[in-house]
């Protein structure tokens, strides 16, 4: 087992270029067809998209839905300052009617706003997912886990802005009547 002294002393980077020769010599650069191509009439591969960018749309389509259902970290925080503004801007001498909205129902329409816009987040992202193929590579269908995925968001965003709606308006649990 002979080794060349010569080779011994250069770096890989040196190398390199002598044995990229050695090896390529009458290949084709790369992306280039060759004669074999041609006369077959084969194009090169094109790479398809994954679709790994709809699926994780999907999902978070079907998590914001979820947060708009459950309130949210966000809606709850907000919910809270409400309440302390509420109770800062009241004076002692207001009437239990006065405390109560002041208090509790502007909480309660800001815990019902944020849900509102966690839902329709969902609903759009979710729609988005769905429509895309129809902008996208006509030909390439969309996973079956994705459009459910998307359409458990939909639904879940469908659910929320409905229940957001109705909070906000206080046809969904109202406040109680002081009088």
């Amino acid at each position: 087992m002979a080794t060349k002294t010569d080779d011994v002393t250069k770096t890989d980077d040196e190398r390199a270029p002598q044995e990229a020769e050695a090896g390529t010599e009458g290949a084709q650069p790369a992306g280039q067809p060759t004669e074999e191509t041609e006369a077959n009439g084969a194009a090169p591969q094109e790479k398809t998209p994954s679709g790994v960018g709809q699926g994780a749309a999907a999902v978070v389509s079907a998590a914001l839905g979820l947060v708009s259902l459950s309130g949210g970290w966000i809606g709850t925080v907000a919910a809270a300052r409400e309440t302390l503004v509420g109770q800062l801007q009241t004076s002692s001498n207001a009437g239990v009617a006065q405390q109560v909205k002041e208090v509790y129902g502007d909480a309660w329409h800001t815990t019902a706003l944020w849900a509102g816009l966690f839902a329709l987040a969902a609903l759009i992202t979710g729609v988005v997912v769905l429509a895309r193929p129809a902008f996208g590579a006509p030909g390439r269908p969309q996973a079956a886990w994705i459009k459910s995925v998307a359409w458990a968001g939909v639904s879940l965003g469908v659910i929320g802005l409905l229940l957001a709606v109705l909070k906000y308006s206080d046809a969904l649990l109202a406040l109680p009547s002081t009088g």
